[in-house]
């Protein structure tokens, strides 16, 4: 039999070439294996039928109910043609709509004939209904009885025709072609954990017996996803770590104690301290130093930064900060020269709108030396930027910089790489650290600057805006500042949601003698840096922004942050959007406006952030609300999440169970080179090879 890697999906029974197109562009399935790995988002049992006089709430699963065609109706013309048909199970009646293939559906379904619908219920004007479910005959559905798997759906599939069903009959007609499928984890960890086999596993994750089997199923598939994880990370860590030589930094001099003696704004905190000391330590140790710097917004980082560099300079070498925007690497400069310019040191910024002659400048400068630190966006990993000696590369939230990116400017030096220190915002759970840091160290400034307050943090609906504008307006008359942040720049009438430039005028007719700044994301850079800086020096009361000022913007005289359509924001992004606000020594407010009426999970979401104000509560609960999500781009190494079962967020012990598992096996044997262990480094090698490229680990 052919490995399940070497089929094409074409062949697989029921799919065939045009499928086996839309399945790739769709979800990326290209084989047998892919599609037998595509497991189903959820489970329902079809022993159970639900009664339509039952229905309720807004958010209800896919259900089971049988009954009979009261009537068919058709409604609309030509593209906007639907298909109606009332549906009773004597309880109560909902429609049942079809947008496609009307003409067939009409001739294949008839009012004197049971069936067994399968669908999600939605209500509209108090009307229940399904679109599109699944019809079968009492029958059909009573042999094949128990869980079933509900399979994720594009727009684009559910045009095409293609249902749940489809893919729980291919998924089983894969397996067949590969009648065993070969396993791919040792034997002794299958009989030391209990697990199934994997041709076991997979057809139960497809087709379960029972709750109890599918629970079986699913734990073996959790375990081998963070054993292959585990595997990368630690192998990758292992070959790293003891390889790379770095720069050593033994002196504490002049700048520095200069610095520390005369310029500091305010005194360090004790996390700031330690931090310190931690990576002192790490660019005295002769290798290089790759460190991790996490703290909330407004904890200090950019000091501990400033700092770090300052050794760097004292040991004769130079220093560079990378951030991922213009506004951001402008704020970065402002506040790192303001702070360093009287202990001697000289700054410079270079972005992609920096004029020729000032980057020839600075091209010479560096080159010299008589520069000291370069602050910059992706410019600075251009080949024509060359430091006479770099020691330090500080990347400000690097989540938003590809691998190669980064490692472009460890090669600045010809000889040893500059040391890393790479500053993050977005806490990472401690779930997450401990799956994903097998290469870093992690430093966290867990402790907030003196004098700085909580923001206090509140939920208000639609209906309570004059209320709000009424706070806002004590709060300018004080002469204080705020943001008011929008999701979208124009009016969008399928999301419903508030325009910018709509709220941009109603803020303005609200608040007619203030002056009102506007940015987001399509202005010029040099517009979009003028808005800026009027409500940055004040002459501007009120900036009005999309997601644009979520990192970059420090305005110590801004107390309130209102963000409209905050159900449409993840937590991560709120948490960032009000870390603006709160970065002086007065009360801030961050209000979050929202609808009255929002589904559990995002009505949820809010209270948590009116509860707490502690970065890393924020992101354990936005980890177990969405999953890893985009804090997969934080991780320094470049792992691609490619969990399909396995939760970071609620498998620590699968996890802890697994780290244990790999290193007892990388101990005993690092190559993975003896026989027990070949096929293990067989199937991470091709699961890394199926990796996005640039997120290869061992090569």
């Amino acid at each position: 039999m052919r490995p399940l890697r070497d089929i094409d999906i074409a062949y697989v029974k029921g799919i065939g070439p045009k499928r086996a197109k839309l399945l790739k562009d769709e979800l990326g399935i290209a084989t047998a294996y892919d599609l037998v790995y595509n497991f189903p988002t959820h489970y329902v049992d079809r022993s159970n039928v639900i009664r339509i006089i039952d229905f309720q709430g807004d958010d209800m699963p896919s259900v089971q109910v049988r009954g009979h065609f009261v009537s068919f109706t058709e409604h609309g013309e030509g593209a906007k043609k639907r298909l109606v048909g009332l549906f009773s199970d004597g309880t109560a009646a909902m429609e049942v709509v079809w947008f496609r293939r009307t003409k067939e559906i009409r001739k294949a379904y008839h009012t004197d004939t049971e069936y067994v619908l399968f669908g999600q219920p939605k209500q509209f004007n108090r009307r229940w209904s399904m679109v599109h479910p699944e019809i079968d005959l009492p029958q059909a559905v009573t042999a094949s009885a128990g869980m079933r798997g509900v399979y994720h759906l594009t727009e684009a599939l559910r045009r095409s025709g293609v249902t749940t069903r489809n893919f729980m009959a291919w998924s089983t007609a894969a397996l067949t072609l590969a009648v065993n499928v070969p396993e791919v984890l040792p034997p002794d960890i299958i009989a030391r954990r209990n697990l199934l086999p994997l041709n076991t596993a997979l057809w139960q994750m497809h087709c379960p017996d029972n709750l109890a089997m599918l629970e079986r199923a699913r734990e073996r598939m959790k375990y081998e996803e963070l054993f292959f994880l585990q595997l990368n990370i630690q192998r990758y860590s292992r070959k790293r770590t003891p390889g790379l030589l770095g720069l050593r930094f033994p002196r504490i001099g002049q700048i520095f104690n200069n610095f520390y003696e005369t310029c500091l704004p305010f005194a360090l905190t004790g996390a700031q301290k330690r931090v310190i000391k931690e990576i002192r330590a790490d660019m005295n140790s002769g290798r290089q130093m790759n460190r991790l710097l996490q703290g909330d917004v407004g904890s200090g980082k950019t000091l501990v930064a400033l700092m770090s560099m300052l050794i760097a300079l004292d040991n004769g070498t130079q220093a560079c900060m990378m951030a991922p925007t213009e506004i951001l690497a402008g704020q970065h400069y402002e506040t790192l020269r303001s702070l360093a310019a009287k202990a001697g040191v000289s700054i410079a910024l270079l972005t992609g709108s920096t004029p020729a002659r000032e980057r020839d400048e600075i091209h010479r400068r560096l080159l010299d030396g008589s520069l000291h630190i370069l602050v910059g966006t992706h410019a600075l990993i251009e080949d024509t930027v060359q430091f006479r000696r770099l020691g330090l590369a500080v990347i400000d939230e690097q989540h938003r910089f590809g691998v190669a990116q980064r490692a472009r400017l460890w090669k600045k030096n010809s000889d040893l790489p500059p040391h890393v220190l790479v500053m993050t915002a977005t806490p990472i759970p401690r779930t997450l650290a401990m799956t994903v840091y097998g290469d870093l160290d992690v430093s966290i400034i867990d402790e907030l600057p003196p004098g700085r307050k909580p923001v206090h943090t509140l939920l208000r609906f639609d209906g309570q805006r004059q209320q709000v504008y009424r706070a806002l307006g004590a709060e300018l008359a004080k002469g204080r500042q705020a943001y008011i942040v929008y999701p979208l720049i124009e009016e969008n009438e399928k999301l419903d949601l508030k325009s910018l430039e709509e709220g941009f005028e109603v803020v303005k007719d609200n608040f007619p003698h203030y002056r009102v700044a506007m940015v987001h994301g399509r202005m010029k850079p040099a517009e979009k840096d003028w808005q800026m800086q009027l409500f940055a020096s004040g002459q501007a009361r009120i900036l009005v922004a999309t997601t644009v000022i979520e990192v970059g913007v420090n305005v110590p005289n801004a107390t309130v942050m209102i963000i409209e359509n905050a159900e449409r924001f993840g937590l991560s992004q709120l948490h960032q959007l009000r870390g603006r606000v709160g970065r002086g020594g007065d009360q801030s407010y961050c209000i979050l406006m929202s609808k009255l009426k929002i589904a559990k999970d995002t009505r949820r979401r809010l209270d948590i952030m009116t509860s707490t104000t502690d970065g890393f509560v924020v992101a354990e609960a936005d980890l177990k609300m969405r999953g890893p999500g985009d804090l997969e781009g934080t991780m320094q190494s470049g792992i691609a999440f490619d969990l399909r079962v396995a939760s970071l967020a609620s498998d620590g012990q699968i996890v802890e169970m697994t780290r244990r598992d790999v290193e007892q096996i990388l101990d005993a044997d690092p190559s993975l080179q003896r026989p027990e262990n070949m096929k293990i480094a067989s199937e991470m090698t091709m699961r890394d090879a199926r990796r996005p490229k640039g997120y290869s680990l061992i090569s």
